[in-house]
Formats: C-alpha cells, structure tokens, sequence
C-alpha cells in the first residue's frame, strides 16, 4: 500500500466535507489530555497563549483539538497544544476535541509533520522535526523531503545546523539570529571560529549578506596567502643557517623586516647556539 505524503499533515484527520459539526465533537475534560511527547516546540509564547485565552473566553473554541486514546479515559494530544493550554489558562473545565483511531506511528508522524508546516517554529525546532523523522521512522533524507514537500538541499541545512556549537544553536531557538546567519557560519569549520564569528554578528548587528561577504573575503585571503610562494631568498637563508647551527631555523618576513626563529631542544643545545651565534663555535 502506498503511503500518503505527510505533507497533507492533519488534513487526513478532518472530516472529508471540511465542516465540522457537534456531531464530531467530544468534549474532554483537560485533565484528561496529555501533551504529546514528539511536540517539537520547547517553547511556547505565554502571551500569545493569555491572548488566545482571551480570545476563547470571548467567543469560545473556534478550532477544536485532535487526539487519539490512550486508555484510562485519557487521550494524547496530535495537534493543537495552544488550544489546550489556553483553554486552562482561560479556566474552562472541557474542551472541544476530534477522536482519531490512529496508529501511534501515524500520530507522530501526522504531529511532526504539521508542526513543520507552521510559520512560526523557528530553525532549530524545524531541524529536530526532520531528525526525529529519521531517527524514530528511519527514513533517509531523500524520503522525508517527499514526504514534507520540500526539497533535499534544504532538509540537509536544517540538520547541519544542529552540528553548531550549543550557544549558536541557543542563539537561532531564540531568534537572535536566523537560519541565514546559521547557514553563513556553518562555512567555517572550526567550532571555536564559528563562535567568535557568532559574537561578532551579535555585536555589529550584521545582516547575513554581510556575514556571507565577510567570510568569502576571509577565504579568499586565507587562499591568497596559502597560495603564494615563499621568497627563494628567505628558503635559500633558512637553509644556510641550519647547515651552519645544525638546527630547525625559520625566518618569517614581516611588512617591514622580519625574525629568525632557531629552534633548540636542551639547555646544552642552546648553549651550542649561542657558542656558534657569538663566534666561539
């Protein structure tokens, strides 16, 4: 049997007609519904929820919650935790909700997938959607971006960002910086420059095209002077002194001048050098 696209998310769940009735409704004491454990918003705006607790004491339950039994008379959540957690703040005892006799794995499944569909999960929470998809179902990437919709390009951003160092990623669950932003530091490797890079951002206010042109001119300057040959006359002097000290000798030119570095390896070695250096060799 082919497996639906989980891109239709929770539509699957409402009555084929698109109207809901009294009829469908059961109202469930909100001690009764639990939260489902797969939610992945870790935060919720407490006042957008008082809002929408104004809202339902106002004009009562527009949308109604959709849960599936778990025994006992209690249900689990698939979608609509807003709802439920402002029908308790708004202090009703019932609330409005669609039984669904589901699978457990399609629940998960409708309730990542309807989560990655909300314009307000921020990066973070969206990349842990699309690895609990891969983890829990074992899915590659390829199959989860048919099953959201979306391209496989950008199923493997989202992951990558979760390979950022913990502050970053504290940064982008916070909206101090954006999925660009995360995008542009992920071109550096080092997790140590990725940080420095991350509190420079926040510090000058850097849009990500100013991210994006700040590290390709580090690039292109790392290349540059990867690229540039050293000096025949400096390679020619390094050899020079080694063979005369009989020692590792490295000469490092500057703007203006330079040094010499000789290297040493005991007490009685540098006494050799120096022996040598002054003329007593």
């Amino acid at each position: 049997m082919q497996r639906k696209v989980l891109g239709r998310g929770l539509g699957a769940l409402i009555p084929d007609s698109g109207e809901i009735s009294d009829n469908n409704l059961t109202y469930i004491p909100v001690e009764k519904v639990h939260p489902n454990k797969y939610q992945p918003r870790k935060v919720f705006d407490e006042k957008k929820i008082g809002e929408l607790a104004c809202s339902i004491k106002e004009k009562g339950i527009i949308q109604p919650i959709i849960v599936q039994r778990k025994g006992n008379g209690y249900y689990e959540l698939i979608a609509g935790e807003r709802r439920w957690r402002a029908v308790q703040k708004a202090g009703l005892d019932k609330i409005p909700a669609l039984i669904r006799d589901v699978s457990d794995s399609e629940a998960i499944e409708l309730a990542l997938t309807e989560n990655i569909h909300r314009e307000d999960l921020n990066p973070i929470e969206e990349a842990l959607v699309y690895k609990q998809l891969i983890e829990e179902f074992h899915l590659t990437q390829e199959e989860v971006s048919k099953r959201v919709g979306k391209d496989r390009s950008s199923i493997s951003n989202y992951l990558r960002i979760l390979k950022l160092p913990r502050i970053v990623r504290e940064d982008i669950n916070n909206n101090l910086l954006s999925m660009g932003h995360a995008r542009a530091i992920l071109g550096i490797d080092s997790p140590k420059e990725q940080k420095e890079l991350r509190d420079m951002i926040l510090k000058k206010e850097m849009s990500v095209r100013e991210v994006e042109a700040f590290i390709r001119n580090r690039k292109k300057k790392g290349q540059d002077k990867k690229d540039k040959p050293m000096d025949i006359f400096l390679l020619k002097g390094e050899k020079e002194l080694q063979r005369h000290i009989g020692t590792k000798v490295r000469i490092k030119k500057g703007m203006k001048g330079g040094r010499i570095e000789i290297s040493f390896y005991s007490d009685e070695d540098l006494e050799r050098i120096v022996g040598l250096i002054g003329g007593r060799g």
